[in-house]
C-alpha cells in the first residue's frame, strides 16, 4: 500500500477511461467491420452526416478531436471507397471541402443499428449512457479550455 493515496492505481481516471476507450472502439471495429470500415471511418462519417454542408478538413478535426495529419489518409480512405468527396475551396484554396457522395449516403442506413448494437453489449442503461456522454463532454471542455 502507498503512502500516497492519490497514486493508487484505484484512484486514477486515466486507466478506466484509457481502458474503457480502447473497449468500445474495439467493439465499434467488430460491428462496423461488416460494412469494411474502422472507426475513425465511422467516426469522420458521422461527423458528415451531422453537417447540414459540406465541411473542411479542419473543421471535421474540431469536431473529432483529431489533427488534420490523422484525418487526411482516414479521408482518402473514404473516398477512395466512394463515400466522400474532396474538393478545394473556390473562395479559398488552402481549404479542402468534404462532403459525403450517394454512396456516402446509402452507408448510413446501412449503419444505423451501430450505436444500439455496440451499446447494448456495455452493460448500460440508455440514461447512463447519456449522463456518461454529459460527463465525458465535460471533461473534454475542461481540458481543451487549457489547451
Amino acid at each position: 500500500m502507498t503512502d500516497r493515496p492519490q497514486l493508487a492505481l484505484a484512484e486514477q481516471l486515466c486507466l478506466p477511461l484509457y481502458a474503457a476507450a480502447r473497449g468500445i472502439t474495439r467493439r465499434y471495429a467488430e460491428v462496423l467491420s461488416a460494412e469494411g470500415m474502422t472507426y475513425p471511418q465511422y467516426a469522420t462519417m458521422l461527423a458528415l452526416w451531422d453537417a447540414p454542408g459540406p465541411l473542411t478538413v479542419g473543421e471535421i478535426g474540431e469536431r473529432l478531436h483529431l489533427d488534420s495529419g490523422t484525418l487526411t489518409p482516414v479521408l482518402k480512405r473514404l473516398e477512395n471507397a466512394g463515400y466522400v468527396a474532396r474538393q478545394r475551396d473556390a473562395a479559398d484554396e488552402r481549404r479542402v471541402l468534404v462532403r459525403t457522395t450517394p454512396e456516402g449516403e446509402a452507408l448510413r442506413g446501412r449503419v444505423a443499428d451501430v450505436p444500439e448494437r455496440v451499446w447494448a453489449d456495455t452493460g448500460l442503461q440508455v440514461s447512463d449512457a447519456r449522463e456518461l456522454r454529459a460527463l465525458l463532454d465535460r471533461l473534454l471542455s475542461g481540458l481543451d479550455a487549457i489547451s
